[in-house]
């Protein structure tokens, strides 16, 4: 009998994890399913933007690896490319969606496995490490925006995953004590490279996780120095910070090779801090870091509850880190980690040229608000840390389950007041669709009237869209990526700049935005207006047909 209740016992975990695996892989096919059949997977112009970057490496008329450009990185893209090669996944924007969705679903099991990992090593709180897992793991797959979030290809799933799963294996790590296994690689520091390996894919993700890597870093070299002694432990450090370090040189290398800058993400012409000066838009914490972190943590608040409720998951979260401090101790590390998003956004917000605004506030708008969602694992860790110290203390007067259950009533009433209202991610992708769209679509209905093998002239930064709408492959237009980025400031023998100085010899039509590279730089002695278009808000755009253009594509 006891036999078979060490058995049931050991089964216990891998049960949970395919229950937790299988309840949001459900979640996500769900609400993939719902946002498909109401067209929002492509609300999002950085979201169509993806899509095609990711595209244009294998659908273009100069393919290959340098199209994935600069400024966003490149993981992403890459991990898209398999899903949108068919055609009628690149249009409709699902084949972007495929790796965010798997992304969700690898999270919420890194949650579970976090929370029941940090609770189960201490004495004090492991009877309650299953039920605290359980409720992190909940209040991290439910949350409204997220789920809208996963069902695009935007890039923040991807990032949370490759977040969750470094303090996951960086949580395992510490708690080895570093012990010698006496192979190349002790089994004991395995999580520690695979630690690595997950900072290396968030630092090609998104650029948070050059900060979050910096952290890590320098606790590991922290141990390190304090262990000194251990051989194996300093030969393994200096591998995974070799490792941590290799991502953001190889792209600053690649950025020099290609662009002639090494920053040229940061300072170039299509960087955050360019795109700032040109569209103008008011910063409510420029150049005031304290102000950045309050408009942050109101992002995080309003990912979580409508209006001021939210205040309770920021409150709840240190009430669970005192939890931590008191009851888990080194285990709190972890816990500790997921607060890095802080001070990253925090100077991102003052001085990157990235302004967060809350409906709530001035300037009364939604605009970045998926930033918040970066706390979102340390909010659903501590309700996972506070539910289960209730179950514990609970658990003496037999009215643990009582005490858990209204916590999870807590995180569904409030995540129900959040679908009440609708998500402000999904609402602030909604005001980005109807902005563009009027112009967009106006373009998209003349296009696809024109003959099927035709070839444009367009820059494709803004308007990418309306050739993926019209579902005209990315390689019959010439576009601002088609030349050779190190020729600077031009490349005169690049195809891009040939047709623009004799465009009749290259394309059939030419789709100019009032303002734009074409617009400006287009030779119009042999085009033809053969439409000029307007929407509220938006430059004009005006198509032309070119005079004595080939009959088929070059």
């Amino acid at each position: 009998m006891s036999l078979r209740r060490a058995e049931k016992t050991t089964e216990l975990p891998d049960l949970n994890v395919a229950r937790v695996a299988g309840v949001s892989a459900l979640v996500s096919l769900f609400s993939f399913f719902y946002y498909f059949r109401h067209s929002d997977l492509l609300l999002y112009g950085d979201a169509v933007a993806h899509i095609n970057i990711a595209r244009r490496v294998f659908d273009s008329l100069t393919p290959g690896l340098l199209q994935v450009g600069t400024v966003w990185l490149p993981v992403p893209h890459l991990l898209m490319i398999p899903f949108i090669f068919f055609n009628s996944l690149w249009q409709n924007g699902a084949g972007g969606s495929i790796p965010s969705m798997i992304a969700y679903v690898f999270a919420v099991i890194g949650i579970f496995r976090l929370e029941r990992g940090m609770l189960e090593a201490s004495p004090t709180t492991k009877p309650g490490a299953v039920v605290g897992a359980w409720v992190a793991a909940v209040a991290y797959g439910a949350n409204p925006n997220l789920i809208y979030m996963q069902t695009t290809a935007m890039t923040e799933p991807i990032y949370l995953a490759l977040f969750i799963w470094a303090v996951v294996y960086f949580a395992e790590f510490t708690s080895t004590q570093g012990a010698k296994d006496g192979g190349p690689v002790p089994r004991t520091y395995q999580p520690l490279m695979r630690c690595a390996g997950c900072l290396a894919g968030a630092e090609l993700t998104r650029y948070d996780g050059w900060f979050l890597a910096g952290a890590i870093g320098v606790w590991v070299g922290v141990i390190a120095l304090r262990q000194w002694q251990n051989r194996d432990l300093r030969r393994v450090v200096m591998r995974f910070l070799l490792f941590i370090a290799a991502a953001p040189i190889l792209w600053l290398a690649y950025n020099k090779a290609v662009y002639g800058n090494a920053l040229e993400f940061a300072n170039g012409p299509f960087s955050a801090k360019a795109i700032e000066l040109r569209v103008g838009a008011p910063n409510p914490a420029l150049h005031n870091a304290s102000v950045a972190v309050i408009y942050f943590l109101k992002s995080a608040q309003l990912n979580m509850a409508v209006n001021n409720w939210g205040r309770f998951w920021l409150g709840a979260a240190l009430v669970a880190l005192a939890i931590a401090a008191w009851r888990l101790r080194a285990q709190a590390a972890a816990l500790l980690l997921f607060y890095v998003p802080l001070p990253f956004y925090a100077y991102s917000v003052a001085y990157g040229s990235v302004p967060i605004h809350v409906y709530t506030w001035w300037p009364f708008a939604t605009f970045n608000q998926r930033y918040g969602l970066q706390l979102l694992p340390m909010l659903s860790v501590s309700a996972g840390v506070i539910a289960a110290a209730a179950f514990l203390v609970g658990a003496t007067g037999r009215y643990g389950g009582r005490l858990v259950a209204a916590i999870l009533a807590l995180v569904v009433g409030s995540y129900a007041s959040v679908w009440k209202a609708e998500p402000l991610c999904l609402k602030e992708a909604q005001r980005n669709w109807q902005i563009r769209h009027t112009l967009d679509s106006s373009v998209e209905r003349i296009v696809t009237r024109l003959p099927p093998n035709s070839r444009y002239l367009m820059d494709l930064g803004e308007h990418v869209g309306i050739m993926e709408e019209a579902g005209i492959p990315l390689r019959q237009v010439v576009n601002n990526e088609n030349h050779r980025p190190w020729k600077r400031p031009t490349d005169p023998d690049g195809l891009w700049e040939r047709a623009l100085a004799d465009p009749s010899r290259y394309v059939n039509f030419v789709i100019a935005f009032e303002g734009d590279v074409v617009d400006r730089n287009v030779n119009k002695s042999n085009l033809t207006a053969l439409a000029e278009l307007h929407a509220t808000g938006q430059p004009h755009a005006i198509i032309y047909a070119a005079r004595g253009a080939p009959n088929q594509s070059r």
